[in-house]
């Protein structure tokens, strides 16, 4: 048999090089079966129809002409929505010819007879030969049939996937990127099917598809079938691993764990005529993640040997059979948007006012739009939609591609950061607010609203429309300095965001930030609960805290990964994390830390940083956060991160926390680990060569040390012009810091934001011979060339 009579061809056959007759989809399974089944990667076996068969398949109907006629239209300016449907009515009225059937029905019985079944359970899915390629690639282009049996039904679904290479998002796809229609053929995949009804199934990516950080592995994964996750109908839950640590055994390098609300899920239906139905999901469904951590590091493992085979970012769909509890990789792809983005230029949005959100959710990108929302039940509403508006919808589907192609912005109810609606507006470079829950309900037509993706990992929808600026920043163009320069992060996204500044580490990330904005519970309400007796506080934590085998196990878990992750953005370069610093009214507003905290008539002064960790109504919660420091340095693996302590009033203090630090395994030098201390009382530079003897290192609280220093309350209006880090009497304090500090070899930095905004006081820094600046990330770039000016006259 000629291998243009060859109209099959089973994956094990086939190679990257066979993109022409088998698409890039059945190309890709067959490479990964062939190279990669040996390193223990999973792949479902099948077989290809080739490219030879949609062309004879064309022959024998005499389509090509009559397609022709059909899609003539289009060049003068006719819809695709009135050309469409003729065009597939032509597949769908078109009869196999029988040297096609026949090797279709063959490759389908010795499918059948390799897993001992007579009718065995298949996937159907179509592959273009333009699809999938580096350049050319969206989402959901052509379709897919899930658990078709039988020789029949099986050449019915091929039947449809030739015709699905006409569905009006399709011809426009091709259309927009200059594809000649007739030049494009179409393979079938005919695929086992792997049963995750019964289990779970998600997409991973190989980079991280809001910031194009190359070092993550993001994995999105829900019960039932993929398509939730997919279409974005289900909050999946969302992990992270960093993928340097993943070949020392005695890690598990997992950086984010992020359980969705999974409140539904797609199973096979047996209905005559339905293939699949949606369904609720159990409680217990809801509150367990769908991975393991052993399903998490083999899931990433496989990703990152897939990513080297193929020398570049991939897109992975991935499944868990419910029969044999084993996990299969049923697509992979290039991965088109970051991957393809220069790494040395830096686009930045800020807003420059602010109102009050009306919506929040999920930030995809780091952009911002604004203009009139338009609230669509379905895609069919497309004609209502005005280009450059803002689309807001309950999720997506390929079927909106054309409306999402003309917003401004998007905001869906539902999805995460894989949903078709994340990938897609990554793709078009439209910022998009996913899984807000209930944006259709507050937002109205006509409303004009601006959608903010560049604060963090929350998107807000803000009313009216907001000013904001943008600034294009070429990274190859910063210099490099002695002094090291280096940023300010709380938000543990923000680090992936800000991945390719070049900063020398991260000078301060602080603790509260993460036990305010995402654990939000007192430490010692998880600690002694009994304690809490307002019935909402309790009903609060015992739902954040479902789960986990014990309420502390929620606090430690949560702060060390979002430690962790911080920490992988800057990997090996040191972070340092300081201990929480809350006042007493602050640790208060926490969920059940009403009960716990005194009231104080001044908290700025009072019971905050180092005096709380040796005092027994806290020392149980600071040794949480001490066993989320040692989990994210010798669990998780960053050990990079360096501990910092805040407010440390004297050296007999100094002294009591350092047993305490080493009564919970953090002693200095043990295993590497530094510990630094802050500078921010006038006791801490006056005794500096007695506490550089205790500490690795100082980092300069500029606010607070004005503050002591000057005797200025740093949160009166009235007195602000008098709270001024540059006055002389700070500086001299910094200069003996810094003097005595270096006489005793220990470190000393400053973290404030100070620099950034006098760059004359950045220059004294230098001058002084400070070794490192910590500054707001947006602020880094300016900082850098001030330093590098007063280095040269130094």
């Amino acid at each position: 048999m000629s291998d243009d009579e060859r109209y099959v061809r089973f994956f094990d056959e086939l190679g990257s090089g066979d993109v022409a007759q088998v698409g890039g989809k059945n190309a890709s399974l067959g490479e990964m079966i062939r190279a990669l089944e040996a390193e223990g990667i999973r792949v479902p076996g099948g077989f290809a129809t080739t490219a030879s068969a949609y062309r004879r398949f064309l022959d024998h109907n005499e389509l090509n002409e009559r397609l022709r006629e059909e899609l003539a239209p289009l060049a003068d300016g006719a819809a695709v929505e009135k050309v469409g449907p003729k065009v597939r009515a032509l597949f769908e009225d078109g009869e196999w010819p029988e040297p096609i059937a026949g090797q279709i029905r063959e490759a389908y019985r010795q499918l059948s007879s390799r897993h001992e079944r007579e009718d065995l359970d298949v996937a159907v899915r179509s592959s273009a030969t333009a699809e999938d390629l580096p350049d050319a690639s969206f989402a959901g282009q052509q379709e897919t049939f899930l658990n078709v049996r039988g020789e029949d039904d099986l050449l019915d679904a091929c039947r449809r996937c030739y015709a699905s290479l006409f569905t009006d998002r399709a011809i426009g796809y091709r259309e927009e990127k200059g594809f000649d229609h007739l030049e494009v053929a179409l393979s079938v995949g005919v695929q086992q099917m792997v049963r995750s009804d019964r289990a779970c199934a998600g997409v991973l990516f190989t980079i991280d598809t809001d910031s194009g950080f190359p070092d993550v592995i993001v994995i999105n994964g829900s019960w039932g079938l993929g398509e939730s996750v997919v279409s974005g109908t289900v909050d999946p839950d969302e992990l992270q691993v960093y993928a340097p640590l993943l070949d020392e055994p005695s890690l598990a390098p997992i950086v984010e764990k992020k359980r969705g609300t999974k409140e539904t899920k797609i199973v096979y239906s047996s209905k005559k005529g339905e293939t699949t139905r949606e369904e609720e999901t159990s409680e217990e469904e809801r509150i367990a993640f769908v991975l393991d951590d052993e399903e998490i590091l083999q899931l990433a493992r496989w990703g990152r040997a897939i990513e080297a085979h193929y020398g570049r970012p991939m897109d992975i769909e991935w499944a868990k059979d419910g029969d044999s509890e084993r996990i299969f990789i049923v697509q992979a792809r290039p991965e088109t948007v970051q991957s393809q983005r220069a790494g040395q230029s830096l686009r930045t949005y800020a807003l420059k006012e602010k109102g009050e959100p009306k919506v929040t959710g999920l930030a995809i990108g780091n952009a911002i739009g604004a203009g009139e929302a338009f609230v669509l039940e379905s895609a069919d509403q497309g004609e209502r939609f005005e280009d450059d508006g803002v689309l807001v919808t309950t999720m997506t589907d390929p079927d909106w591609v054309p409306i999402m192609r003309r917003a401004s912005a998007i905001v869906t109810d539902h999805g995460g950061r894989t949903s078709h609606a994340a990938i897609v507006s990554r793709e078009l470079g439209v910022p998009a607010v996913i899984g807000a829950g209930d944006a259709t309900e507050k937002l109205a037509d006509g409303d004009e609203v601006t959608v903010s993706c560049a604060e963090g990992e929350e998107g807000f929808v803000y009313e009216g429309i907001l000013a904001f600026e943008t600034e294009e920043i070429d990274l190859s163009s910063v210099p490099e300095t002695e002094t090291e320069v280096m940023v300010n992060l709380a938000n543990p996204d923000a680090g992936h965001r800000w991945w390719n500044l070049p900063a020398d580490g991260v000078g301060l990330a602080r603790m509260e930030f993460l036990i305010g904005n995402v654990i939000r519970v007192h430490p010692m309400a998880l600690v002694d609960f009994d304690r809490v007796e307002d019935e909402d506080a309790r009903a609060r934590i015992e739902a954040l805290t479902r789960g986990y085998e014990d309420r502390a196990e929620y606090f430690v878990d949560t702060l060390a990964r979002g430690i962790a992750k911080i920490g992988a953005s800057r990997y090996p370069k040191p972070v340092v994390v300081r201990f929480s610093d809350f006042k007493t009214n602050e640790y208060a507003d926490l969920v059940g830390g009403a009960a716990f905290e005194p009231a104080e008539a001044n908290p700025m002064l009072g019971f905050r940083g180092a005096s709380r960790y040796y005092d027994e109504s806290y020392r149980p919660a600071f040794a949480l956060e001490c066993r989320a420091i040692r989990r994210a340095r010798e669990e998780i693996g960053l050990d990079n991160v360096i501990a910092m302590v805040p407010f440390c009033r004297t050296l007999d203090e100094a002294d009591r926390v350092l047993e305490v630090l080493a009564a919970e395994g953090l002693e200095r030098g043990r295993g590497g680990f530094q510990l630094y201390v802050m500078a921010e009382i006038p006791a801490n530079v006056i005794l500096a060569r007695e506490f550089a003897r205790r500490f690795d290192g100082f980092s300069i609280g500029s606010n607070d040390l004005t503050q002591l220093v000057l005797g200025v309350d740093r949160d009166s209006d009235r007195l602000a012009h008098l709270f001024d880090e540059r006055n002389e009497a700070v500086k001299r304090m910094i200069r003996t810091l810094v003097s005595e500090a270096h006489a005793e070899q220990t470190k000393v930095g400053l973290c404030g934001q100070a620099p950034s905004d006098h760059p004359d006081f950045a220059a004294f820094l230098v001058e002084v011979g400070i070794d490192s600046i910590s500054v707001d990330p947006t602020s880094l770039v300016d900082v850098k060339r001030v330093v590098k000016e007063a280095e040269a006259k130094r």
